[in-house]
């Protein structure tokens, strides 16, 4: 017997598993559209791209050589020289920084880029978060909708029991068709029916019900005074009405709580805050697939925060580097090229007076190669600048320990939310079960004169309320795996 029922346990299990895995698989494309949407309109995400591809540019730009310095000087008047009469002088200088400086600003600029395109993941994955969030939101206020309209409709039919028992006619099909609204409640807890929500479903209201007073069937208040003599009571009556009339007002409530998650759901996709928004994806339990360390392991690998500390670590290691760097001499290597032209003789050989004699120059242009070194003896203002590079490394480090702490405290307080949403929703299940049956069974004991009718109300409130209370652990067990989602770097599946 004991084995009997293991095994019935374990095929129910495989069978929840299986049935789960059947339609996340067939309903997850929908919301992965979703998702795939908003990462490439969100004008977030976008800016934080565009500062990603800005990084990337930075790049070439600090790679290569400085450029080379040319000067021309033009001589006025001649300047005259043994060699002739000097009329230009042009000069090129080529500096080169000392060796391995391009490579390190190089490796820094591609350090810098990779931290921007951390923080676009980042972003990313948090915009990620925010339309699940907000899909399972709507999920929920679509599914709590459909609970107060299948509840109302059980009190709708024990208005008309309490009506016909008062007025001493036969409850015989009422009471049937009251059994059936209760038994078909509670089906489709994590399912809506409805194909999609917009904003003008979002202002829709419900039907129009019956008057405080009145009953379904059009009776007044007058055709119950008239009855009685089956031991029904009036108070029954007009209880239920009360009970109508609050869930009326409540489904009011709710209808109205669309328009503001429609236009937030619409507007992270950078949508019409009116377009519509498909529903028609199951919110089946999950099953926790892997341990806790498992999951610390891929958080502390993977989450786009972490791994940004420590390019901007890297980022400042290599500016340490080149503080180094720039306290070494620069080398210059270049020509100075000087033009002559001709100069005749002047003043004769051997002679006296004032006319001393000169020979006549041959005007041949020079060409002189040099060679310049700067000389850094300043050195206050590179070993500053190697602490401030330091600091900032030290401070990346421990501002990437402080994110580890909070993101492995996150972490756990997610693994425990969904651990106890899992035992909720067993526990849950369970009650809707139980306490359908029994609402079911106390229907048709009132119509039997053998239940009273405050057991049948605290049943009946019960019942609605295990529900809702389904409803939530199951939405807060999806939210939980967004979050999850988000820590470890999970973005759309496949």
């Amino acid at each position: 017997m004991i084995e009997i029922k293991v095994r019935e346990y374990l095929f129910k299990g495989i069978g929840m598993i299986l049935l789960s895995m059947l339609s996340f698989s067939v309903n997850a494309q929908e919301l992965n559209e979703y998702l795939i949407e908003a990462g490439e309109n969100n004008p977030e995400v976008r800016a934080n791209f565009r500062q990603y591809m800005a990084a990337l540019e930075r790049v070439p730009q600090v790679g290569s050589l400085p450029d080379p310095q040319l000067n021309l000087g033009v001589f006025l008047r001649p300047m005259e020289t043994l060699m002739g009469n000097q009329r230009a002088d042009l000069s090129l200088m080529q500096m080169f920084p000392w060796f391995g400086m391009l490579r390190t600003q190089k490796d820094e600029a591609s350090m810098m880029a990779n931290a921007a395109y951390e923080r676009f993941r980042e972003s990313k994955n948090q915009l990620y978060f925010e339309v699940k969030n907000t899909y399972y939101q709507l999920h929920q206020l679509q599914n709590e909708i459909e609970i107060m309209e299948e509840n109302l409709e059980i009190l709708r039919m024990m208005e008309r029991l309490a009506i016909i028992r008062y007025q001493g006619g036969s409850i015989g099909q009422v009471a049937t068709s009251a059994s059936q609204a209760v038994r078909s409640a509670g089906t489709n807890v994590s399912t809506p029916s409805a194909a999609s929500m917009s904003m003008g479903g979002a202002g829709q209201t419900v039907g129009a019900q019956p008057q405080m007073g009145q009953s379904p069937a059009g009776g007044g208040m007058g055709g119950m005074d008239q009855g009685g003599g089956s031991g029904g009571k009036l108070s029954d009556v007009l209880r239920l009405q009360i009970q109508i009339r609050a869930a009326e007002s409540q489904l009011e409530t709710l209808a109205d709580n669309k328009a503001p998650l429609i236009t937030r759901f619409n507007k992270l996709l950078n949508r019409e805050k009116n377009a519509s928004v498909a529903l028609q994806r199951e919110l089946m339990p999950k099953l926790l697939l892997y341990d806790e360390q498992s999951y610390i392991d891929s958080v502390l690998e993977d989450n786009p925060m972490l791994k940004m500390f420590d390019a901007e670590a890297s980022a400042f290691t290599k500016k340490e580097e080149m503080a180094k760097l720039e306290g070494r001499p620069m080398i210059g290597v270049g020509a100075n090229y000087m033009v002559f032209s001709p100069r005749a003789e002047m003043g004769f050989p051997g002679g006296s007076g004032a006319m001393e004699y000169m020979p006549s120059g041959m005007g041949n242009n020079m060409v002189m190669p040099m060679v310049t070194l700067t000389l850094p003896i300043y050195r206050k203002k590179f070993k500053a600048a190697q602490a401030e590079a330091r600091y900032g490394r030290e401070s990346m480090e421990l501002q990437k320990e402080n994110a580890q702490n909070n993101l492995i405290i996150q972490l756990e307080e997610v693994i425990r939310d969904i651990r106890d949403t899992e035992r909720k929703v067993t526990l849950l299940e369970d009650q809707v079960e139980l306490t359908q049956q029994a609402l079911d069974l106390m229907v048709t004991g009132y119509a039997s004169e053998g239940t009273s009718f405050e057991e049948l109300l605290s049943v009946q409130r019960e019942l609605l309320d295990y529900r809702i209370d389904l409803l939530n652990a199951i939405v807060n067990q999806h939210t939980a795996y967004a979050m999850l989602d988000m820590l470890v770097a999970s973005e759309v599946r496949d």
